[in-house]
This record gives structure tokens, C-alpha cells and sequence, in this order.
């Protein structure tokens, strides 16, 4: 089975958005600075991966392909970096490879004159063709750092994955605009792939959302989000 791109609309300020789920792909103060702030610092990365073999990370929505980028980055700059990331994200909607290197390009004022940055984005597009419902996995820097897209619902490809998170991101649409990526299943799902010490972040500060979260042992923490949200949440798996 062939699955068609998703259309990402681009509007007049360059701002990607998505039909399907009447949504922003990434904040409104850029891409890059929702992924470093809200995921990475959520998850405290790059300390987390410190003297690691290796270390996985778990997405819900890869949307865009920000936040892989950034943790790729993060990692190749750390001279402290763990000796293997393994980026695992769920994604039921793929974009086109046109559109991961546009919203590259496009993430903040300094992506384009960072040749390293572009130069991520296009070794990522280079191999995202063709991609079926299933698992897809893509290599680079000689196999040290290993992305893996599960493209298929939310539920059913977490219930089929094998990976133990060291992280998790918690992205995908608004709550309101997708409820299914936040439901009480989802997040019982994503907790499955978590190991005592699990970090976790998310953009979003719902109630629903912190308090699923609780009740499935994590320990979280409400922060100070990146405007123009006020807050965020960051939490620790302590079942």
C-alpha cells in the first residue's frame, strides 16, 4: 500500500500548517527554539546521554522532522555524546521530503547559514521516499546515528514497536485538534517503552495531559513554556 505525502500548507509568513488537523507544525518563536527549549532541555539533553553507549530516543509525531534534526545536531556538537542515538518516532501522516527541507530552511533566522544544518536536512530527504505504513529505518554517520519512523497510527505502531525509551518526546497536534495522540491508550502505550528514570517533555500543559501522565507514574513538572504558551510540562517515568 501507497501512501500518499500529507500536504503541509505554507502561508504568507512562512509558517508551515496542517489542513487535516487545522494546526501550526511548530511554535509560533520557531521550530529550533521549540525543539532545544520545550524537548531537549525538557528531557535534559545532552547531559542525559552522557558516558551512554547508547541512547533512544521515543517521538509521537514526527511531523516536520524538527526535533530529530536538533537531537541529531545536539548530539554530533557534544563531545560528550553517547556513542549511539537511536531517534524512534511515530508518525501516521509523512510529509514530503520538499517539505522537511523547507521547514529546515525555514526553522529560525540563522538556519541558512548554517551549512551543517541544511546539510542534515538534505541527507534526511535524500532517503525519505516511498514510505509505506510499517517500520522504516535510516542511517547516518556511519550507522551511529540510526532514525527510526513507525508510519501508522499512533497506538497500533507503539504497540508494535521494540524499544526501550531513555526519552520521549510527546508532540503531535494540539490536544483539542487531536485528542487520539493524547488519549489515556497513547499515553499508557508510550509508558509500556519507558524504564524507571524515563525523561519526558511535551509542548503542552492540558490537565488531561498531566494527569494521565500521573496516574501512569510519571513525575511531572509544570515549567515555563516557550512563548506564546505559557506553559509546558517535564516529567520523569518513577513507577
Amino acid at each position: 500500500m501507497h501512501l500518499m505525502s500529507e500536504p503541509v500548507l505554507w502561508t504568507g509568513d512562512g509558517s508551515p500548517h496542517s489542513a487535516r488537523f487545522n494546526d501550526r507544525y511548530r511554535s509560533k518563536s520557531g521550530g529550533l527554539a521549540q525543539a532545544s527549549s520545550v524537548f531537549l532541555a525538557g528531557c535534559d539533553l545532552p547531559a542525559g546521554w552522557f558516558g551512554r553507549n547508547r541512547f533512544t530516543v521515543l517521538e509521537t509525531g514526527f511531523g516536520l522532522g524538527l526535533n530529530f534534526l536538533a537531537t541529531w545536531a545536539a548530539w554530533e556538537v557534544d563531545a560528550l555524546r553517547c556513542g549511539r542515538l537511536h531517534f524512534v518516532s511515530v508518525e501516521a501522516y509523512p510529509v514530503a521530503a520538499a517539505d522537511i527541507v523547507r521547514s529546515a530552511l525555514t526553522a529560525s533566522c540563522c538556519s541558512m547559514a548554517n551549512p551543517e544544518w541544511l546539510a542534515r536536512a538534505q541527507a534526511l530527504a535524500q532517503m525519505w521516499h516511498d514510505l509505506k505504513p510499517g517500520f522504516h529505518d535510516f542511517d547516518f554517520v556511519d550507522g551511529r546515528v540510526r532514525l527510526t519512523v513507525a508510519v501508522g497510527e499512533v497506538q497500533t505502531m507503539l504497540g508494535c514497536l521494540d524499544c526501550q525509551a531513555d526519552a520521549v518526546y510527546l508532540d503531535g497536534f494540539s490536544p483539542a485538534l487531536n485528542p487520539q495522540m493524547w488519549s489515556a491508550d497513547t499515553l499508557r502505550a508510550v509508558a509500556l517503552h519507558c524504564r524507571p528514570g524515563t525523561t519526558l517533555a511535551t509542548y503542552t500543559a492540558a490537565r488531561s495531559v498531566r494527569d494521565g501522565l500521573e496516574r501512569l507514574g510519571f513525575l511531572v513538572q509544570r515549567c515555563s513554556g516557550l512563548p506564546p504558551k505559557r506553559h509546558r510540562l517535564a516529567a520523569v517515568f518513577l513507577p
